[in-house]
C-alpha cells in the first residue's frame, strides 16, 4: 500500500452505489485492506440502549475497498495516481500525475 492514500485525503468513489462521490478518508484499515470515507457507503445499525446513549437506528460509515476509491489532486481537482518522488533532501513525497504537483 504504501503512502498511495493517507488520513485525511480526498478521495472519489470509482463503483458501487457510491460512485462518484467524492468525501474524506476518515480512517485508514491497511490489514483489510479497506478506508472509510465520510458520509459514504453508509450503513444502518441497530443499537441497543447504554446509560451513556439512546439506542435505536443509527446510520453510519462502512469500509470501502481501497481499489473502489481514487485518490482526487487538490491542485487540479481530479482524480489521478500519484507517484512518490524524493525531493533533494531525501525527503518522499507523493506526486499528481496528471498536473505534476506535490500532493501534501
Amino acid at each position: 500500500m504504501g503512502l498511495a492514500l493517507k488520513k485525511k485525503d480526498k478521495v472519489v468513489v470509482l463503483s458501487g452505489k457510491d460512485r462518484g462521490k467524492t468525501g474524506e478518508i476518515l480512517r485508514m484499515l491497511p490489514w483489510a485492506s479497506t478506508v472509510l470515507v465520510a458520509k459514504i457507503n453508509l450503513v444502518k445499525r441497530h443499537t441497543r440502549g447504554t446509560a451513556q446513549q439512546p439506542g435505536g437506528i443509527l446510520e453510519q460509515e462502512a469500509p470501502l475497498q481501497i481499489s473502489k476509491v481514487m485518490l482526487v489532486c487538490p491542485k487540479c481537482s481530479k482524480p489521478t495516481r500519484s507517484k512518490v518522488d524524493r525531493l533533494t533532501d531525501g525527503k518522499k513525497v507523493r506526486i499528481c500525475r496528471r498536473c505534476g504537483e506535490i500532493i501534501v
